[in-house]
């Protein structure tokens, strides 16, 4: 049966269920009354969909709420059990696995450290990083004890241009980790231990990362920005529509130097070959830096904070990690700059665990070298700050894109194949940022 819009009535139905999903996930509790108008539904189409839901165990009653003059309003919202995902970081020096609840509580986390020396490409080797994922999967679903078939999705994020195609799937380029059109949804598909029915979701680091800023942290509000993703590599993502997925940026191998530094990518001059936490601290070796020897990059650029910074008082500044340090607030701020020209952004978000540590120590002068290379106009409407989500903001932002699909179905349950969440839940979210 069709309505007069050329839409299923089976259509119209989802779009009620994800509607009032939706404003019950980000608004709720609320009662049935206040979810009509804030759905744009009936009272009596608000009063079958949440019947069909909580009969599915999808909401649940949360108390009530006193009305004018009248009896108590019973509050709904959705129940935080009824469905878990889980979020995967495939990052630089580690992969980070965590499984979360409808409410995107954190019921279980691994970490897999990746070795901090040796050739490159062995450190990224794709049959270990798929073995890190299938022990680490079968991990956070024992200690939660949450059964694989009440999973919505695995949502993974990575170093790279993820591609598509019928046969495999998602298909990874990371040029600066060695991989060449690895098609990792199939890998995962043929050695996780999970059941054919939960859909991977595979996609750029920076932009999950993008994405959970925008819905939860610093970049609520804004109607557009760019997230940089800052660790041993640089990376970006451009966010113009606050509910879409975003746009990743190779915004590390923009040239910032003419026959400069060899980047890791095989190019010379990118900003990565100069701002990127792993050049950064070959930066500081090669002018004369001692990083503590054997040590993670992680623990050595917090020596290397702490050199450029002491804490105690008196306590003279290395002078050689100083002025590395200072020329790359340099060459950052004139990679912000290229970014507000290009996109001219509300708002532009340090995140990643290097933009997380540099940026509390440095982070206002990179802001002066920005505002000093870049246009006024645009400059001056644009703020520059931290994320606030972390370091696992990646993985939260991961394990958002099976659930923006669940609710994008009206709550069904994936099938095999899954499909891209439509533009009409992207549109239909919009009115959820609020500044």
């Amino acid at each position: 049966m069709h309505a007069r819009s050329g839409r299923t009535v089976r259509d119209l139905r989802r779009e009620n269920r994800t509607a009032v999903l939706r404003r019950l996930y980000f608004d709720g509790p609320m009662s049935r009354l206040t979810l009509g108008p804030a759905t744009g539904l009936s009272s009596g189409s608000v009063s079958n969909v949440v019947a069909e839901l909580v009969a599915e165990g999808l909401v649940e009653e949360a108390g009530s709420v006193d009305s004018a003059g009248g009896r108590p309003r019973t509050l709904v919202r959705i129940t935080p059990g009824s469905g878990f995902m889980i979020g995967v970081d495939i990052g630089e020096t580690r992969i980070r696995i965590e499984l979360f609840d409808l409410a995107l509580t954190e019921l279980a986390r691994t970490e897999r450290p990746l070795a901090s020396s040796g050739p490159r490409t062995a450190r990224y080797d794709v049959d270990l990083v798929v073995a890190h994922l299938r022990e680490g999967v079968a991990e956070v679903l024992r200690t939660a004890d949450v059964p694989a078939e009440r999973l919505l999705g695995v949502g993974v994020g990575v170093p790279g241009i993820v591609a598509r195609t019928p046969e495999d799937g998602a298909v990874v380029h990371g040029q600066t980790v060695g991989w060449n059109a690895v098609p990792l949804e199939r890998l995962l598909r043929e050695h996780v231990e999970l059941p054919a029915s939960v859909p991977y979701w595979i996609d750029n680091g920076a932009k999950t990362l993008g994405q959970a800023e925008m819905w939860f942290g610093a970049g609520r509000g804004a109607r557009s920005a760019v997230v940089v993703l800052f660790g041993s590599g640089v990376g970006a993502c451009v966010v113009t529509d606050p509910m879409g997925p975003g746009r990743a940026l190779e915004w590390g191998h923009l040239t910032v130097r003419v026959r400069g530094r060899r980047c890791r990518c095989g190019s010379q001059g990118c900003l990565e070959a100069y701002a990127g936490a792993e050049a950064l601290l070959e930066r500081w070796r090669e002018a004369g830096g001692r990083p503590p020897e054997g040590a993670d990059e992680e623990t050595a650029l917090t020596a290397m904070l702490t050199a450029a910074y002491p804490a105690e008082a008196g306590t003279p500044p290395d002078a050689t990690a100083l002025a590395v340090l200072e020329e790359t607030a340099e060459y950052l701020g004139a990679g912000f700059a290229d970014l507000i020209n290009l996109f001219q952004p509300e708002r532009i978000l340090v995140g990643g665990w290097a933009g997380l540590q540099l940026g509390a120590r440095f982070l206002e002068t990179v802001t002066g070298y920005a505002r000093e290379y870049a246009l006024r106009y645009p400059a001056s409407r644009t703020g520059i700050g931290l994320g606030t989500l972390g370091p696992e903001a990646v993985t939260v932002g991961a394990a958002l894109l099976p659930l923006v699909d669940f609710f994008a179905q009206g709550g069904r349950r994936p099938e095999a194949e899954p499909t891209p969440p439509s533009p009409a839940w992207q549109t239909a979210l919009r009115d959820r940022v609020s500044p």
